[in-house]
């Protein structure tokens, strides 16, 4: 039976990963994610899981180790934050395009510089293109049921990518909240027991880990590693489905809250969707037609049914906690645009980069934009596309 808990999402994430109980955790590290190593080591020291526990000099060997593992046949894991993310880079991109099944919770962290440790998503944005599946988490709850929904999805046989788990940094990772936790027996008969495709430790079936490929073959491997992500899609809502049964929550690509008939709307990642929500509440309270589409998974992107969801919609805000500097729009932006421009949508659209380097932004702040979203919808025009929320200037 499950367990209602006073929990943090550092101990909620740590608490997966014992229930997963890998066969291997490289561990380094970072503020805000070194509880959720820290935490799991003392599952390791008091003999609750079987875990190789490797502890290494930074997180470029962390992912090497990981990689590893991996290869050997191994269920591995680790974690890191920010400028952990940064210095793993080389070997975050060997890990997805050698397939391995990767399992990886990203507290989200703004990258340097200036140096800071609080919460925005530059991270794991900046990795967004490395091969990666992306799973985003609005709360504790959330970032304990991607972690074990993760597993699945990494392994399975038409998918074989790395995964990262993605939850905002301090509000999310030490905030403490209320969350539902499954039984350990129940979460190890969901993940079930990893068989790996091809491992180097198999001498009858040898292989080649991380080949020099020139222009005879490179582009073949980087084609079927694209179709590994586009056949994700379908087997994370499969694996989704599959969790409902086992924790009553349902899951999909992203959530529409009061979206179906709504007017204007936002599209967000991560924690300020719960901020977003008690705004839409209150708008709807006051005749205002609001709607929110919080994303979950952003790779692979849902573009289709992104844009199927908010094409009615007159006027809609893609707010990214990220900045691509590229004098156009953050990342979130620019693929939600691709998206709606592809489907046909005549829906008017502007961007807001908010909450870089941890900045507050409260429900005055999301009220702004849905006050300048409503001036769209009633004019029809747009007057200024990207926008910055909250800062002095």
């Amino acid at each position: 039976m499950a367990q209602k808990v006073a929990i943090t999402g550092n101990e909620a994430v740590a608490l997966a990963m014992k229930q997963i109980n890998p066969d291997v955790v490289a561990a380094y590290p970072i503020t805000p994610q070194t509880e959720i190593v820290q935490i799991f080591s003392t599952y390791v020291s008091n003999g609750l899981v079987d875990t190789e526990f490797v502890t290494v000099e930074s997180e470029h060997s962390a992912m090497s180790a990981s990689v590893g593992a991996a290869a050997a046949g191994a269920r591995a894991m680790t974690a890191t934050s920010a400028n952990g993310l940064a210095l793993m880079w080389e070997v975050v991109y060997i890990a997805a395009s050698n397939r391995l099944p990767i399992v990886m919770p990203v507290v989200n962290r703004a990258l340097s510089g200036p140096i800071n440790i609080h919460c925005d998503h530059s991270d794991a944005m900046g990795a967004r293109d490395s091969g990666w599946i992306q799973l985003w988490s609005e709360n504790t709850q959330e970032a304990y049921d991607n972690m074990i929904q993760a597993v699945r999805i990494a392994e399975h046989p038409q998918v074989q990518l790395p995964v990262m788990v993605c939850l905002d940094g301090f509000i999310i990772s030490h905030a403490m909240e209320n969350a539902e936790v499954l039984p350990d027996e129940v979460v190890r008969e969901f993940i079930g027991e990893y068989v790996p495709q091809k491992t180097l430790l198999d001498k009858e079936h040898p292989v080649t880990a991380g080949p020099l490929a020139f222009t005879d073959s490179y582009f073949e491997f980087k084609r079927a590693q694209a179709e590994a992500m586009l056949q994700a899609k379908p087997h994370i809502l499969e694996v989704a489905r599959e969790f409902a049964k086992i924790s009553g929550r349902q899951y999909g690509l992203f959530e529409a809250y009061k979206l179906e008939d709504a007017e204007i709307g936002i599209v967000v990642l991560g924690s300020t969707a719960g901020t977003a929500k008690n705004v839409v509440d209150k708008l709807r309270a006051q005749g205002v037609k609001a709607g929110l589409l919080k994303l979950r998974v952003f790779r692979p992107f849902p573009a289709e049914e992104l844009a199927a969801a908010l094409g009615h919609l007159k006027a809609l805000a893609v707010m990214d906690r990220a900045d691509s500097f590229n004098a156009f729009s953050g990342p979130l932006y620019a693929e939600t645009a691709a998206a709606m421009y592809d489907s046909g949508a005549q829906t008017k659209m502007v961007n807001y980069i908010y909450g870089l380097g941890g900045r507050d932004v409260g429900l005055d702040d999301i009220e702004k934009v849905y006050g300048h979203l409503a001036r769209i919808a009633e004019s029809g025009k747009v007057d200024q596309r990207l926008n910055y929320l909250g800062v002095r200037e």
